[in-house]
């Protein structure tokens, strides 16, 4: 009945789920469900995996890594002893080979970790291709 009374008056049906923000890291525009990222940041020019160098060969020598580095460092750090999920580079590569393929430059954390420590240290990433 409410329904059908406000929309003789022109209003509008309320939304089924509710606004979030956008995808793009520290971008505070609210969006409608079911998209990820706001108008301005329709297609952010961050290439895909594969372009920055996730590839084949980086799948193979980092499960070699986690191997032979099973913890998460971080949270051996705090006297945790959880399994590490992921390779992480401690100073981001952004597409510098030396960088990228420099096993003193990894690290083993949990996604948790990685997930935390990407979002508090890379929110605004340059890339150079």
């Amino acid at each position: 009945m409410w329904y059908y009374y406000n929309q003789k008056k022109g209003c509008e049906r309320m939304p089924k789920k509710s606004k979030h923000p956008c995808g793009y890291p520290g971008c505070p525009q609210l969006i409608d469900a079911g998209q990820r990222y706001c108008e301005k940041h329709k297609h952010p020019d961050r290439p895909s995996a594969a372009k920055r160098g996730y590839n084949s060969k980086w799948r193979r020598l980092s499960k070699v890594y986690l191997r032979k580095h099973p913890m998460c460092v971080r949270c051996m750090q705090q006297g945790r002893y959880v399994p590490a999920t992921v390779v992480d580079h401690i100073q981001p590569h952004r597409n510098n080979p030396a960088l990228m393929w420099d096993e003193s430059n990894w690290q083993a954390l949990c996604k948790p970790c990685h997930d935390k420590k990407t979002w508090t240290e890379d929110k605004n990433p340059v890339y150079t291709y």
